[in-house]
């Protein structure tokens, strides 16, 4: 039996494929995309991307059944929450100029399947997102003119009463992502022009919407009489906080369209902090006057603003209001097809999906194929599929990226920056590098293809610490921790992180309620993993970061993108349990689509060498530095007199 069983080394070299991160050009501006947009663009993307339909409904919506006039500070704490996953997708939108997102940003720094999964989970929230926005505007323009289009296609075509699918097929709404398609297939500049069109018009009706009823405002629907400000209390706020985040999805179009910016250092940073100020600002004070024209208790969630106008004698206000509803789902629209393809076109020019989404056309600069397919296959979603089941499933990969991204940007933080490998010399020999002597560099790396011999120098480390290296005030503590490679601990801490993360959130979600755990219990495992989680971050913060760079950082590592692991981790399993079935099913078919096409075609296979052996020779001076010498071994090679051998093919120093 143990004959049929893999080698310890097969499953090391398997591990090592599927963790193996995607090496960047030295050259990260150079694209074969057209680098055209401004700041003023990727901002206005943005907020296309965040404020949709969802300012007309679930500002009412919330404000009636969850917090009441507290939707508020719901907006507020969401906001905030929003901006801690916003500051990490600043950085390495900066940092890491490419197209992809949150699937590049995992990709660089936590490794490819993980990366390939993100994708593959971002890839079908787009799909569903696009589709369900398509028929929410199509049912909002039916509903102005009093449902005919609806009672017409029932009439002609019929009604279906199959599981899944629509009650009817909706041609209005697979007509509009036919169209938006073609406009964003023409290129980045028409998109944004397009966006800059509907995002002028639905900040006008906003800008009308908070002058008229700030107008007829009335103080009183905030009294004692009314309910008060917050009639659900603190657990109606919080429990507003959890849908309101969702109103701040899309930022990340701007992280997606990086590739296109003129100058991505400074443009991405700046594009999401702006894009979400203005559009807290926007549900904030919305949230104000709505709550403030009518008493919060007679809103009417299906069509709140439009019905407070009316109730207040302004039924020609509705009008505008819808205007600024379709205009506001018209960019929410573009924004899904604008990122989908080119995260697509990640993942095909890495190898790990197929290579005909690669391909960009010549004259637009645009991933021509992948916006036509995933275009046709929104308009086929859109058109025959009953989408309300599936909409919650968006939420789910949304805050998978969220949690992979805030700790790649950790892990990020802690790595060594990246040494540049000496070029082979002819004939495929690798050429080394010798040290001139103990006073040499402070730490000098040698690649021989992947193998890589590391030496360092320990009197110079006391004095310049490297990334990944624990700080000298701690070395007397935790000496043991020194003999690891920089980084190595740094990532047990963050794995160790999330895992305390997970449990604490599941004990605070099902404890009570599922676990039905006693009170003693509860409170023992709540202090328990709080205990791991902030021994992880302590241990983390106790390593060297990398030094400020030229590009946006986000303050407060590690805290920052631990805060936001917590939140996201626990917005999570507080979704449905047919929610994460969808989802483990979905996970299945990208493993399928990954073992059976990706790990096979992915890019980095090509930079992995073929085995060869190397002989490393290390010669002890009588100072106690190190001095180490790298050269190829041929076919039958002689070690020298008195100097051992290591081979790096059975052990790596």
């Amino acid at each position: 039996m143990a004959r049929w069983l893999p080698r310890s080394t097969d499953v090391t070299r398997f591990c090592q494929k599927l963790n193996r991160v995607k090496t960047l050009e030295d050259d990260m501006m150079e694209t074969s995309f057209n680098r055209c947009l401004s700041t003023i663009d990727l901002t206005l993307l943005g907020i296309g991307g965040m404020v949709g339909s969802g300012l007309y409904v679930l500002t009412g919506t919330v404000a009636k059944e969850i917090a009441g006039p507290a939707v508020i500070v719901s907006f507020i704490i969401a906001g905030f929450a929003s901006l801690l996953a916003a500051l990490c997708y600043a950085e390495f939108g900066a940092r890491v100029p490419k197209t992809g997102s949150a699937y590049m940003f995992t990709y660089v720094s936590v490794g490819e399947i993980w990366a390939f999964l993100i994708g593959w989970n971002v890839l079908l929230e787009y799909m569903i997102g696009g589709a369900a926005v398509a028929r929410a505007w199509s049912g909002y323009l039916d509903s102005i003119f009093n449902h005919k289009i609806k009672n017409f296609t029932e009439t002609h075509v019929g009604a279906w009463q199959v599981p899944f699918l629509a009650r009817y097929p909706d041609f209005l709404a697979a007509a509009i992502l036919l169209v938006a398609t073609a406009f964003i297939s023409f290129g980045a500049k028409v998109s944004s022009w397009l966006n800059h069109v509907f995002s002028a018009i639905s900040m006008g009706v906003i800008l009308f919407i908070l002058i008229m009823g700030f107008i007829l405002a009335q103080p009183k629907n905030w009294s004692a009489q009314e309910g008060g400000f917050a009639p659900y209390g603190v657990s109606g706020i919080m429990a507003g906080t959890a849908t309101c985040f969702y109103a701040f999805v899309g930022f990340d179009v701007i992280a997606a369209s990086s590739e296109e910016a003129r100058n991505p250092q400074r443009a991405v940073p700046r594009a999401i902090a702006f894009s979400l100020g203005l559009a807290t600002g926007a549900y904030i004070l919305v949230s104000v006057v709505l709550t403030l024209m009518v008493p919060w208790h007679t809103l009417d969630p299906d069509s709140a603003l439009a019905d407070a106008f009316y109730r207040r004698g302004y039924a020609w206000a509705g009008f505008l209001v819808a205007a600024g509803s379709i205009c506001a789902m018209n960019t929410v629209l573009l924004s899904n097809l604008f990122s989908l393809p080119r995260i697509v076109y990640a993942m095909a020019e890495d190898g790990l999906f197929f290579q005909v989404f690669s391909q960009v056309h010549p004259r637009t600069q645009v991933p021509v194929v992948g916006i036509v397919v995933f275009g046709l296959l929104m308009a086929l979603l859109a058109l025959v599929f009953d989408l309300e089941a599936l909409v919650q499933f968006l939420s789910i990969g949304t805050l998978l990226a969220y949690t992979f991204v805030a700790a790649s940007i950790i892990v990020l933080r802690f790595q060594q920056q990246k040494v540049d490998a000496p070029a082979p010399a002819a004939g495929g020999r690798p050429s080394p590098e010798p040290r001139e002597g103990p006073s040499a560099g402070d730490l000098k790396e040698y690649e021989s293809f992947s193998d890589k011999l590391q030496l360092v120098d320990r009197d110079k480390s006391k004095e310049h610490r490297e990334p990944g290296q624990l700080k000298a005030a701690f070395e007397p503590y935790l000496e043991f921790l020194s003999d690891f490679y920089p980084g190595e601990v740094v990532t047990v801490a963050v794995v160790t992180l999330m895992v305390s993360a997970i449990c604490l959130c599941s004990i605070l979600v099902f404890g009570n309620t599922h676990l039905h755990l006693p009170t003693w219990s509860y409170s023992l495992l709540l202090v328990l993993f709080s205990l791991g989680f902030l021994l992880s971050l302590l241990l983390i913060w106790a390593h060297e970061q990398q030094r400020s760079t030229q590009t946006f950082q986000i303050p407060l590592v590690p805290l920052s993108p631990a805060l936001s692991i917590v939140l996201n981790i626990y917005l999570m399993l507080k979704l449905s349990y047919m929610t994460w079935l969808r989802f483990a099913v979905w996970l299945l078919l990208g493993l399928l689509v990954y073992f059976g096409y990706g790990i096979w075609h992915s890019k980095e296979n090509l930079r992995e060498p073929r085995p060869q052996r190397v002989s490393a020779r290390y010669v002890v001076f009588p100072s106690g530095s190190l001095e180490e010498r790298v050269q190829a071994v041929q076919p039958s090679p002689q070690p020298a007199a008195g100097l051992p051998d290591t081979d790096t093919e059975d052990g790596k120093r």
